[in-house]
Parts: structure tokens; C-alpha cells; sequence
């Protein structure tokens, strides 16, 4: 019961990439850096051990950001000639890739820092991909014409390296959708379709991640304009509860989201955010417990996993490493208080 994870990314040590941002640059080179990117894995890994976490991941330490970690092993991507691009409907701008050409995968894409996760941790292992509908925000098309198409073209290469994940013994396998919350209806419409075909043929448990953002400036600034009430997931969970997903992962903790929307994921487990990403305030366990006891009113406790609103990649290390710890004290507060 109450089995607890974090979203995916953590933050990189200064020795690995610049800090406290979303797209760092890496501090080192070739060997080198992918030493450096196993050393922080690692090290990852044992702080959510030490932590007290039963689900852990690799933290994303390999990836740049946790779209352009997987698009750089894509044949068909120019990342030679980046174009500024709104994304997340021109919520903010990013340098991004342009696809120029029909898209294959150029190998395997996170073989290393899977294989080398599931080496150093006896715990469950989840490993994290972008989702479909969120690549395709995520990059401009010079080739498809259509993003429907699109996105169909690179759920059939995340399939391919999710199913190889899964035969290097990963658990759980989690799709990024954060565009969900964007294009609402895009999403219902053929979104979650798109994330079937990334997740088919899948015997592990499939999860997919739905949330506000990263808690950059950007995203903060667009949540202080949704209102009181944050409605969002009330257009995408019936779809998502339809479909053959096992997880939903979703931002509960200082948001505006009218919890009874849970209840629309009836049949899923729900990741339920009791950790805020966008503050540096470390939540006490009796504020994680709270969360927990609100989200079991609509979520079954054999459901119920205890998770982060978001990944925690531009973060503070020393801040991130308590939010873990309270996540943890936490969640086992809310398992002493139901007996």
C-alpha cells in the first residue's frame, strides 16, 4: 500500500551540468561524461534508498531534458539547425530540432543507464519516456506535414525501445505527457491513442504522467492564469481511464485541481502529487499525509501511490533530497494513521 516514487527527473550535481535549470550544459565530454552521468545515477539512486522510496529511477542523469534525451538517438532529427519554436502553446520558447526526414531510431536509446539502474537497486524500477503528443510540441516539422502522423511515427520508435526496457528489467515504464494539459481535446482525441501504440505489447506496468509543468518561472506564470479552479484532467481522464494504461501520475499538493476529478480515473492506479516541485518550502510529513487522506476519498487505498507533482530537475539538490525525505516520512505517517 502507498507505494512511493518520485515523477522522474532529479537534479544534476554542479560537477555534471549546470544547476538549477531546465536544459543544463554539460560540464564534460565523451568518457568523461558518460562516466559522470553513471556516477550520478548511482548516486541518485541510493539518496531514494536512503530516502526511503520503494519505486526508484534513474533520475534522468543521462538526459539533457527529458524529451531531447530520447530524440538524440532518432535518425530524421536535424539538432544541427535548432529553430526557436513556442511550445506548450507558445507557453514558452525553446531552442528545438527540426525533423527533416522519415524517423528511425539509430539503436538503443537508454540501454546504459537502465541496465545500469537495474544492476545497483533490488528496489522496483521505473524508467521514463516522453510521451508522444509532447515530442511533437517539442520539435518543429519540416517533413510530416501532419502531427497526428507525427506522433503516430515516433510512438512506433518509443515501442521499440520501451519493449527492449522492459526485457533490461525495468518495472514500470512511464510515458511524459505534459501536453495533455494544453490540448485538451487533441489529447482525448488522439493523444491517448498515440501513447497506446508507444505502450503495445507491454507486460510491465505502463504509467503515463500528466501534470502543470516543471516549477519554472514560465509555467507558475501560466498557472496564476487558470483560475480558481483547474479543470483541465476533467477532459482527458475518461479517456485515459478507457484505455490500457495501468498508471495516471497527476499534480494534487497547492493546486488548484478539484480533487473529486480523481474519482473520473476509476479502474487506474493514480500517482497522486503530494510533493510541490514549483517552492522550496520541504512539505512536513504531517502536509504529506493531509494530501494522502484527501485523495483517498476518491482513490481506493490499494491504488493510491504517493508521488512528486512533477519531475524535480531544476531544483536545488539539498531541497530535493528533503522533499524525497518527506515524501517517505510522509507516506508512512498516512499508513500509521489508517492503523
Amino acid at each position: 500500500m502507498f507505494e512511493t516514487s518520485v515523477a522522474g527527473s532529479l537534479p544534476k550535481p554542479a560537477w555534471l551540468a549546470e544547476t538549477n535549470k531546465l536544459w543544463p550544459q554539460w560540464k564534460a565530454q565523451g568518457e568523461e561524461l558518460r562516466q559522470a552521468k553513471a556516477d550520478a545515477t548511482l548516486l541518485w539512486i541510493k539518496a531514494q534508498e536512503d530516502a526511503g522510496l520503494d519505486i526508484v529511477c534513474d533520475g534522468e542523469q543521462s538526459r539533457q531534458h527529458f524529451v531531447h534525451g530520447f530524440l538524440e538517438q532518432v535518425e530524421g532529427i536535424d539538432f544541427e539547425n535548432k529553430v526557436k519554436m513556442g511550445i506548450r502553446d507558445n507557453r514558452y520558447d525553446a531552442m528545438v530540432p527540426q525533423v527533416v526526414s522519415a524517423l528511425r531510431l539509430k539503436g538503443r536509446v537508454h540501454e546504459f543507464e537502465a541496465r545500469l539502474a537495474r544492476a545497483h537497486t533490488k528496489k522496483k524500477l521505473k524508467f521514463t519516456l516522453p510521451g508522444p503528443m509532447t515530442i511533437v510540441d517539442t520539435v518543429a516539422d519540416r517533413f510530416y506535414g501532419d502531427k497526428v502522423k507525427m506522433a503516430f511515427a515516433f510512438a512506433e520508435l518509443l515501442n521499440q525501445e520501451a519493449l527492449a526496457l522492459q526485457a533490461d528489467g525495468v518495472d514500470i515504464i512511464q510515458f511524459d505527457e505534459p501536453a495533455f494539459n494544453v490540448y485538451m481535446k487533441d489529447a482525448a482525441d488522439w493523444g491517448v491513442k498515440a501513447l497506446e501504440r508507444a505502450a503495445q505489447g507491454l507486460t510491465c506496468t505502463t504509467a503515463v504522467h500528466i501534470c502543470y509543468g516543471y516549477g519554472i518561472q514560465a509555467n507558475v506564470d501560466w498557472k496564476n492564469t487558470l483560475g480558481e479552479e483547474w479543470r483541465q484532467y476533467e477532459e482527458v481522464f475518461p479517456a485515459l481511464a478507457r484505455s490500457s494504461i495501468d498508471q495516471v501520475s497527476l499534480e494534487c499538493i497547492h493546486s488548484h485541481v478539484p480533487p473529486e476529478l480523481m474519482k473520473l480515473l476509476d479502474g487506474k492506479d493514480v500517482m497522486v502529487g503530494v510533493i510541490d516541485v514549483a517552492s522550496e518550502v520541504v512539505e512536513t510529513p504531517e502536509e504529506v499525509a493531509d494530501t494522502i487522506a484527501q485523495a483517498l476519498q476518491f482513490v481506493p487505498k490499494e491504488r493510491l501511490f504517493p508521488c512528486t507533482n512533477c519531475g524535480m530537475a531544476p531544483m536545488a539538490r539539498d531541497v530535493a533530497l528533503r522533499k524525497l525525505q518527506a515524501l517517505a516520512e510522509g507516506t508512512q505517517l498516512a499508513k500509521e494513521r489508517l492503523g
